[in-house]
């Protein structure tokens, strides 16, 4: 499926400017690229705009959040293919095997039979098994699986690990309700740059995004109508 043929019209760079612009270039400097995903929630430009630094903080690797980025790679993949997502699926193997992740160890990810699987450490098993557990809405009642948690995780890595997850089921579902159209396999790959995320590169967006955040919100929202009819 090519992005004319998804449920709701991308908003390309070339039809952009402005404000805009600025926050393209800012979803590439903290995520590599700007994907089929920004460029369809973009049509709503402000959430897109606060959604950001969100995304790219609970699931890049960097000082601020104590999980590795292997760990987080894991967490999204098995998330993303126990919900079916093709579209986080393809990305996230990407940036997984950038974080690490073998092939053989994403194959073994997507079966049933991980657990069992010499591939992994305990503390890896446990992450993939509560990010299973959390998605499949039996993490509340899974006493075993928390246990499992706990004993490799700290509170705080928990919490860390739990919001990805949650984050993803939901960019899960808005890729899979929208139809977002899946990238060619080199755009896809560009995601690989953006493994590590700069603290710097963080406080320039977020201070960039005080600053313009405007008293009247009509004429950006205009704007994504129009770039998305263009």
């Amino acid at each position: 499926m090519s992005r004319e043929q998804q449920r709701v019209q991308t908003i390309e760079p070339e039809a952009i400017d402005g404000d805009f612009e600025d926050f393209y270039g800012a979803v590439t400097n903290l995520l590599g690229r700007v994907p089929h995903f920004y460029r369809t929630i973009s049509n709503a430009p402000f959430l897109a705009m606060l959604f950001l630094p969100i995304n790219a903080g609970a699931q890049r690797e960097w000082p601020g959040t104590r999980i590795s980025g292997k760990i987080k790679e894991m967490v999204v993949i098995k998330t993303s293919h126990v919900n079916g997502c093709e579209y986080c699926y393809a990305h996230n193997t990407s940036l997984g095997q950038a974080a690490g992740i073998t092939h053989e160890q994403i194959i073994d990810m997507s079966s049933d039979d991980y657990l069992a699987s010499d591939r992994f450490t305990e503390r890896e098993k446990a992450a993939i098994l509560w990010a299973e557990n959390v998605t499949r809405n039996t993490a509340q009642k899974n006493t075993d699986a928390y246990n499992r948690l706990k004993a490799n995780f700290t509170e705080g890595e928990i919490v860390e690990i739990t919001m990805l997850c949650g984050m993803f089921n939901m960019i899960n579902r808005i890729n899979d309700s929208l139809d977002i159209a899946l990238e060619e396999q080199p755009e896809i790959d560009r995601i690989q740059s953006s493994l590590h995320l700069d603290p710097a590169k963080m406080g320039d967006y977020l201070r960039w995004l005080a600053d313009h955040w405007p008293g009247e919100f009509d004429t950006l929202n205009k704007q994504a109508e129009d770039a998305a009819a263009a």
